[in-house]
């Protein structure tokens, strides 16, 4: 939402976050989050046609493939140059803008009290959100590859949909539902971390559904056979086989946690102050510079976060 809020481009999130915050007509933000869940159903339907019942992983005769590397010819200095320039205008260009609001701001921009409370209390949510999610998606996923079912794709479409709708309209159901039943969680850290789960579900999903899914199911029944119980199986073989996802996945969330911006505004508690909110209380006033270390501070811990998802995907992109 703050990139198009930002450049004042329509999408149907700003369009909800118009309705609710000007007009406070929450039939017609319902109804435009409702044509996103129908285009997210048009997607699950058509990605679990083409997903069909194939495995991904085998155990038996027969050698892996070795993948073919194409050869670019006379396209090879177009192509490092079409990447050369989609780099330079994805990290270039912010970073150039940012060292600029820096260098402008000086040294009484860097109020580090301030500073260093907004970063504990991201690193605070971003990792106990990225471990919940992780371990809420980890049980879904293993049904999908082990057990698949109807019920099942039912259950893991409703996740899907759920990450489709904008995290306002997320961020207003989970503050009915506290006000109604549990008024002593709202506004609070648990009603917070309880939106991130839901919202971050689909990502960490995928991340774990792709790792237990290259985990052959013929391991356990091994394990299994020479006295290993189901659970010991389970935890020896597929929960290792699966760690490289669920680092990829609290990393995936950690990343969606430290940018979210409508939700943590509705939930947060009173007095809580993320690097995202900092930054888009600056920016909206058009003080960038003091927004600047903020968004620096928000780049730099993006790159652990980023580390490890380049070295999840390093082994699987070399096989």
């Amino acid at each position: 939402y703050g990139l198009y809020g930002l450049i004042r481009f329509d999408t149907f999130t700003t369009a909800i976050m118009d309705q609710f915050q000007s007009t406070f007509n929450g039939p017609a933000a319902y109804m435009l989050a409702n044509v996103l869940v129908i285009c997210c159903l048009v997607l699950l339907t058509t990605e679990a046609a083409a997903r069909g019942d194939e495995r991904y992983a085998r155990i038996g005769p027969g050698a892996a493939r070795t993948p073919r590397r194409a050869q670019l010819g006379r396209a090879l200095p177009l192509c490092l140059l079409l990447m050369a320039a989609i780099t330079l205008l994805a990290v270039g260009v912010p970073l150039i803008t940012l060292a600029r609001w820096l260098i402008v701001g000086g040294a009484s921009i860097w109020r580090l009290d301030q500073i260093g409370a907004a970063l504990g209390e991201t690193v605070l949510l971003a990792g106990i959100g990225g471990i919940l999610t992780t371990l809420a998606a980890t049980p879904m996923a293993w049904l999908s590859i082990r057990a698949p079912s109807r019920l099942q794709r039912l259950l893991e479409g409703t996740n899907y949909i759920v990450g489709a709708v904008p995290g306002v309209v997320t961020a207003l159901g989970l503050v009915t539902i506290a006000i109604s039943f549990a008024p002593f969680v709202y506004q609070t850290i648990v009603t917070i971390v309880a939106a991130y789960v839901v919202m971050f579900l689909p990502r960490a999903l995928i991340s774990v559904r792709a790792s237990i899914a290259q985990a052959p199911v013929e391991l356990e029944q091994a394990a299994c056979s020479l006295g290993r119980s189901p659970l010991q199986a389970l935890w020896a073989i597929t929960v290792r086989l699966a760690a490289p996802g669920a680092a990829a996945s609290f990393a995936l969330v950690g990343l969606g946690i430290t940018n979210e911006l409508p939700a943590t505004q509705m939930l947060a508690p009173n007095g809580m102050q993320t690097l995202a909110l900092a930054f888009w209380s600056f920016s909206t006033e058009l003080d960038y510079a003091a927004a600047a270390p903020y968004a620096l501070i928000m780049v730099l811990f993006s790159l652990p976060l980023t580390w490890l998802l380049y070295m999840y995907s390093k082994p699987a992109a070399s096989r």
